[in-house]
């Protein structure tokens, strides 16, 4: 939720929620009815100025006050118990109350009799207080029925100020547009409006219905096409055009649009007279996008519309229409200042998302073209996978190489560049380049070669740091026998799965992580294991084991299982299949390469 410390608070550490910024000082002052927030324990966090006129005492005066002790009194003015406080036990329970005919005393000793309406302020599901409507009906009790009114309609307007604010809170969280739209319909019904619905813009001009969100959920029968949005919005009047092509928002209500009618008719009647029916074959009729448009309002029942637009009036991403089919509670102003501000902060997301999407999509295709098939040098095999991360995820660095050196060596790479974002995936592209280069022009070990790697990566890449693990596969790749000789920079350990069910990480040959400031003097260490025939080597990134809320070892250990499970597959089903086990709610991406070695 948006949260703005009101003014007052006096830099307590308190903070509220609130639709603007400037909420406190453009919405609740002006407000000509009394205002009071309290905290969870009834503590007065702060009052408007008709609070401070109605109870004739000064914020400074009452800032931190216990509101029952300091204003509760009976009719009689004496001190009312605690446990008969509606307003205490509305705190206890965080819910919202009201009350009318209690006692407040003034400031200068007077009580007077208020009407009450109070709020809770929450945040992300944290009861943060109440927010206390108080008039002052002393001596005016005939007028009860307007005070209720009147209580209600402030009512609305803190419930429409929450929602703005949750939507704000919720949109916020998400970088995908379905998802984000889905949250949207899910918020604006049926609390706002019975029928939602949200229309795009692309590219090739034309609009696309995506989005329908009804009393039971998103209705996908009265999803439209898409419709090309007409080049010239002036002859139609369909309020989605109107609003597409920069227009004003429009609020339709069934009785304005029956008296609009009626005068049109008569316009047309009369215009028909003059031109001798002319104007009814000359009329421009409406495009298919209006056609679309009404034939929705019409299946769903609408008696109150409001369109407004996506975006800003510089850039407007779509339309957002909401419907009522109530006739009695029809949209108001009130309602159309709200809907126009939730569609400014709604484009503002869908934009968002829109260009996170195409970064995505690069570095998607960057890493997608740089990970080649790996090859399959003698009996020896290889496969390799790459899974993005999920959606809503940034993209990240993982990558993996398999290829020969110029002695015919087999070469084993996989690594992981720190971050999640376009600038990571381009470091990948960096290291994987530079480490295929130095590794096959220079014969030592891998360490040495991952040495110099550490050495030239602040010269000539972005790469903050790095993980990864460079191995060799040793020995005649027909017949072997076969070694393994590998360094590891901070990366996880490789997995040997070998005949007869043993699985074992190879946890040697650990040396720091690329980009570590050192200097030791010592170069990186060396490890070699012998790959029994029928055995299978993994390397991985971490994505395969990080599970949400666990540790590594838990991970490692759910690994091995699953890999001990499939070592008997082929080597492409047991990659894919290591894939479709990973642990729900990774938000991480995942590179694999998989070795296996013939059997005698």
């Amino acid at each position: 939720m948006v949260e703005d410390a009101l003014p007052g608070a006096g830099g307590e550490g308190r903070s509220w929620p609130a639709a603007e910024p400037d909420f406190w000082g453009q919405v609740v002052e002006q407000l000509s009815t009394a205002l009071m927030v309290v905290d969870p324990s009834g503590r007065i966090v702060a009052v408007n100025s008709a609070a401070e006129r109605m109870l004739g005492r000064a914020t400074r005066a009452i800032r931190g006050k216990d509101a029952h002790e300091l204003l509760h009194r009976d009719t009689d003015g004496g001190t009312l118990l605690r446990e008969q406080c509606p307003l205490l036990r509305a705190l206890a329970e965080g819910a919202a109350a009201r009350g009318e005919g209690d006692s407040y005393v003034r400031g200068d000793g007077r009580l007077v009799t208020i009407s009450w309406s109070a709020s809770p302020l929450t945040d992300g599901g944290s009861f943060k207080g109440m927010a206390v409507l108080f008039t002052d009906i002393t001596g005016d009790r005939s007028a009860r029925r307007e005070r209720a009114a009147y209580t209600s309609a402030l009512e609305d307007l803190n419930e429409r100020l929450t929602l703005v604010a949750e939507i704000t809170d919720v949109l916020g969280q998400t970088l995908e547009t379905d998802d984000a739209l889905a949250r949207l319909g899910r918020l604006l019904v049926p609390r706002l409006a019975d029928w939602a619905a949200v229309d795009l813009r692309t590219g090739s001009g034309q609009v696309h219905r995506v989005a329908v969100t009804g009393p039971a959920g998103r209705d996908a029968g009265l999803e439209g096409g898409r419709e090309r949005l007409p080049e010239t919005a002036e002859a139609d009047r369909s309020a989605l055009v109107q609003v597409l092509h920069g227009g004003d928002p429009v609020l339709q209500n069934e009785q304005n649009e029956r008296n609009a009618q009626g005068a049109q008719d008569a316009h047309d009647a009369h215009d028909a007279h003059d031109a001798h029916n002319e104007a009814e074959t000359t009329a421009p009729p409406g495009s298919p996008l209006a056609t679309t448009h009404s034939d929705f309002l019409r299946s769903v029942g609408a008696t109150s519309a409001i369109t407004v637009p996506l975006g800003s009036s510089r850039q407007i991403t779509g339309a957002l229409t909401v419907v009522r089919t109530d006739p009695v509670h029809p949209f108001d102003a009130a309602d159309l200042e709200v809907v126009s501000d939730i569609g400014r902060r709604v484009g503002l997301v869908i934009d968002n998302a829109r260009r996170f999407g195409r970064q995505r999509a690069v570095a998607e295709a960057m890493q997608r073209n740089l990970l080649a098939s790996p090859p399959q040098p003698g009996r020896l095999r290889l496969a390799a996978r790459y899974q993005p991360a999920p959606a809503g995820s940034q993209v990240g660095g993982d990558w993996y190489d398999a290829f020969e050196l110029k002695d015919g060596t087999l070469a084993l790479v996989i690594g992981d560049v720190v971050g999640h974002d376009l600038t990571a995936a381009a470091g990948m592209a960096q290291l994987h380049g530079i480490l295929r280069s130095l590794a096959w022009d220079h014969t030592g070990p891998p360490g040495a070669v991952v040495d110099r790697l550490d050495d030239a990566m602040p010269a000539i890449t972005t790469v903050p740091m790095a993980t990864l693990v460079l191995a060799q596969v040793e020995g005649h790749p027909h017949t072997g026998p076969w070694t393994l000789r590998w360094t590891s920079a901070g990366h996880p350990p490789p997995l040997l799965l070998a005949p007869g069910g043993h699985a074992q990480y190879l946890e040697a040959g650990q040396g720091l992580i690329l980009g570590a400031p050192v200097d030791t003097g010592v170069g990186r260490p060396d490890a070699t294991h012998p790959l029994p025939p029928g055995s299978t080597l993994l390397l991985y990134t971490d994505g395969l084991i990080e599970i949400p809320g666990s540790d590594l070892d838990t991970g490692l250990d759910r690994l091995r299982r699953h890999a001990l499970a499939l070592a008997h597959v082929p080597l492409d089903t047991l990659c894919d299949q290591l894939l479709a086990r990973m642990p729900p709610g990774s938000t991480d991406d995942v590179a694999l390469l998989a070795l296996r070695l013939p059997a005698l």
